[in-house]
């Protein structure tokens, strides 16, 4: 089994978008990327911890590959709205990729530049 962990706005809608994919394990969502090890919603809320709305996803690489997954992050959700996911607005709310060991660093920056020279995230 493999983790991976991403943020992308509220945590729930980022959870629903990843549990019922085939070869996803578990799901469980928190707080990441901050300067408390045990934060609470209220802490989180003040945007001073510095954490992120992350989903933990645990998955069988047999079945599903981490590249797949980045596919489904960038799919949901607008990367470009800094600190924004639809009506939800603060820093606990940034897309970010917390990878886990250097290959799924490296297929992450892969997937980032691939996503950037598409264009599909262009500002009009």
């Amino acid at each position: 089994m493999e983790r991976a962990t991403f943020a992308a706005g509220c945590f729930w809608g980022v959870e629903a978008a990843f549990s019922k994919v085939e070869g996803v394990i578990s799901t469980k969502v928190g707080y990441t990327g901050g300067t408390l090890k045990e934060p609470s919603y209220n802490d989180v809320s003040t945007g001073q911890t510095g954490h992120a709305e992350s989903v933990d996803i645990v998955f069988d690489e047999s079945i599903i590959k981490y590249e797949e997954l980045l596919e489904i992050f960038w799919s949901t959700h607008d990367p470009t709205t800094k600190d924004r996911q639809g009506p939800d607005h603060g820093s606990q709310y940034r897309s970010a990729i917390f990878y886990h060991n250097d290959a799924q660093r490296e297929a992450a920056l892969r997937s980032k530049e691939q996503q950037e020279s598409s264009g599909k995230f262009r500002k009009v």
